[in-house]
């Protein structure tokens, strides 16, 4: 059999995934900037948590309609669409902010339209990756991917304080520009519109395709038993940015020294993506998901030590290195599973149930923020989640999940399965 091209030559991934490197760069400039430009105008935590909540909201409540539509429109369609939304979103914020004239409301509705766009972008994006990149290929895609996504949270942030500094409406400007060239980087990949065997739009209600995708869901035990424990590790980990920045400048560092200490998520998580398929290797999902998330609680407790604005740098930057092999192991795991024609509603529902409780985490942060200071309420975040490791090791299914008992699972994570040892 031949072995399939390397990914280095696989011109329309690469150009598919350059496009939404530079967009992910945006975006991890604005997400400094969005908080910083609410606390600006209003001098609440609590109001930018609240921000914060509606976006994500806006992505959960347009999540499963959305897949299904994945699944039966053209999906390149649907990737130009969501581009240009945000495109349209980010620059009417920036003329808003340039003009003097930027308002809450205005914000709030520029985060909801990006959340809506993000449920549709997401899911047509990963099933545009598996049919532009053989199976056998997708574990160096997804570590690609991670890369991407990290390198842009190592540069974003940093950025984002500076370009803030020099002038709020520069971020959103900047923000608006990436997904412009995502747009034509989707154009230039040309993206498979959708698998052969798609139902036609119009074909079965939304309610029963979402159905068969949940039924198909619920019964993997162990995938089951993971989104139970992403549903809380995702709510709490999400309240993590708004007590950072508050606790930053209540040390005296301003918006500079906030996105040079978040940079250390996207350092710890580059480096992390260069070493995930080492990492992944070391455990089952089930258990690599344990130990992921309560090494990350520990970082996250040592992040409130009184060391200085720039010590959380180190922190986040040990909390994120194992991150992108847990993502890897489980987008592969999805990718291997998953039917084609289901793949935009299973990874739609997937997203909805680990992201479900995720609104919550920016107003949580807020909150706690708020009224017991940066420092105290990341010792809190940080019990939380070890908290929810200690409730989640009890579950064999979790505990399970790629271990060996699933055949299919362990030829693709380099194991044996029970009883052919």
């Amino acid at each position: 059999m031949n072995e399939p091209p390397s990914l280095r030559r696989n011109l329309r991934f690469q150009v598919l995934w350059a496009g939404s490197a530079t967009s992910e760069l945006g975006s991890a400039i604005t997400w400094v900037a969005f908080p910083l430009l609410i606390l600006a105008v209003t001098g609440s935590a609590v109001t930018a948590g609240l921000v914060g909540a509606c976006r994500v909201t806006a992505n959960l409540l347009v999540s499963l309609p959305a897949g299904v539509w994945v699944d039966r429109w053209d999906r390149r369609r649907i990737l130009v669409c969501a581009e240009a939304v945000r495109v349209l979103a980010l620059a009417s914020l920036a003329f808003a902010v340039f003009a003097g004239r930027v308002a809450l409301w205005h914000v709030v509705v520029v985060a909801v339209a990006g959340g809506a766009a993000d449920a549709f972008f997401d899911p047509a994006r990963s099933t545009a990756i598996r049919a532009v990149v053989p199976a056998e290929r997708l574990p160096s895609a997804y570590a690609q991917e991670e890369a991407r996504t990290h390198a842009a949270s190592l540069a974003g942030p940093p950025l984002g304080g500076l370009l803030f500094g020099l002038g709020r409406g520069i971020p959103f400007a900047v923000d608006a520009f990436t997904y412009l060239v995502s747009l034509v980087c989707v154009l230039l990949a040309r993206v498979p519109r959708r698998p052969e065997t798609a139902a036609e739009p119009g074909g079965t209600r939304i309610r029963e395709d979402v159905a068969e995708a949940g039924r198909w869901l619920w019964r993997q035990d162990g995938l089951r038993a993971g989104l139970a424990f992403a549903l809380l590790a995702n709510l709490v980990a999400n309240a993590l940015l708004l007590p950072v920045i508050v606790m930053v400048e209540a040390r005296g560092g301003g918006s500079a020294a906030a996105g040079v200490v978040l940079a250390g998520i996207g350092l710890g998580g580059l480096l992390g993506a260069t070493v995930s398929a080492k990492i992944g290797s070391l455990l089952p999902p089930g258990r690599l998901m344990l130990a992921v998330v309560g090494f990350f609680a520990l970082a996250v407790c040592a992040t409130a030590l009184p060391m200085g604005p720039y010590w959380p740098v180190v922190t986040l930057f040990l909390a994120m290195v194992a991150v992108p092999s847990l993502t890897v192991v489980l987008r592969v795991l999805l990718a291997t599973l998953v039917p084609d024609t289901m793949m935009g509603r299973v990874t739609s529902l997937f997203t909805m149930a680990t992201m479900g409780l995720t609104p919550l985490g920016p107003l949580l942060g807020g909150v706690l923020a708020q009224y017991a200071g940066g420092a105290a309420a990341l010792v809190l975040i940080g019990g939380l989640l070890l908290s929810g490791c200690a409730l989640a090791a009890v579950s064999p299914a979790l505990r399970g999940l790629g271990a060996g008992s699933d055949p299919v699972i362990s030829a693709k994570f380099g194991r044996e399965p029970v009883g052919e040892r």
